[in-house]
């Protein structure tokens, strides 16, 4: 079975082939070819086209062409799970998603820096995507910190950290989240916005914010708002999933389930109203 895509491939045009060869044909062929020229050549070569607008392996809204194979071909595989999401997150540059999405990001724009021949660049690619593999598969709940003496180095350090001045970006952050609670704010945005790199920003927001990522610290923040909300007797729960951000009362339903333990309704009924 041949595939064909543009050329210059990053990490969609690289991770789908990974996959294909793992898990749906081990025996596929790979082109790369200019981008004017895939969909001629696939009709030409008979070839199934991936990775370019109008064809069925493709983005679709949020998903990246990794996810539409692994959907298509109905891989259930954990680990296969795990790297989709960090896939995506280098892929669509949402590195908030997974925390090793900007590492993946950095490692392949390397690569193609490096390796100038497509070709080249795809078989050491797919070495990369192996050891994804495996670390999702084996090794993800792992700590590089694993010996005692690795830890005491790491207590040490963050004690270090917790004397520290906390940076003037952070603390605009932190009011930036705060007035803006009731948008989606992306941290592309955000990172335009105080002029620093996405990739350090996503990398460095948990030592100021409470261990979490981005978005984990989001949705926290909105949970917290929609309690404070709910203290007061004037606003619905339709109101309050609008003032704080949720697409709908049913995303906010769900989400606040998840953080508490319980619906809105329920959690509203147990809490006094303000008078």
């Amino acid at each position: 079975m041949k595939w064909i895509t543009r050329e210059r491939p990053k990490i969609d045009r690289i991770a789908c082939p990974w996959l294909i060869r793992k898990f749906i044909d081990p025996q596929a062929e790979f082109l790369y070819v200019p981008f004017r020229e895939v969909l001629a050549m696939a009709d030409q070569l008979g070839a199934i086209p991936f990775d370019v607008p109008d064809v069925k392996f493709s983005h679709k809204g949020a998903y990246c062409t990794f996810d539409a194979l692994v959907k298509e071909y109905r891989i259930e595989d954990p680990a296969v799970d795990t790297m989709a999401v960090i896939i995506r997150g280098a892929d669509t540059d949402r590195h908030d998603l997974a925390p090793q999405a900007s590492g993946l990001w950095a490692i392949s724009a390397g690569l193609a820096q490096h390796f100038t021949n497509d070709h080249e660049l795809l078989e050491k690619g797919m070495l990369l995507y192996d050891a994804l593999y495996a670390w999702a598969k084996y090794l993800q709940h792992e700590k590089h910190t694993g010996q005692p003496f690795e830890n005491l180095l790491v207590n040490v350090f963050n004690s270090h950290l917790k004397g520290k001045r906390i940076p003037a970006w952070a603390k605009e952050l932190k009011e930036m989240i705060q007035d803006h609670i009731d948008t989606n704010l992306t941290l592309k945005e955000i990172s335009r916005g105080l002029d620093i790199s996405p990739s350090y920003l996503s990398r460095e927001f948990s030592k100021y914010f409470n261990d979490l990522s981005f978005g984990e610290y989001i949705r926290q923040q909105r949970i917290e708002k929609a309690k404070e909300l709910m203290r007061n007797g004037t606003y619905s729960l339709t109101d309050i999933a609008y003032l704080t951000g949720f697409s709908d009362q049913s995303h906010f339903t769900r989400i606040f389930q998840r953080h508490t333990g319980e619906t809105p309704s329920a959690y509203r009924k147990k809490i006094p109203r303000e008078k």
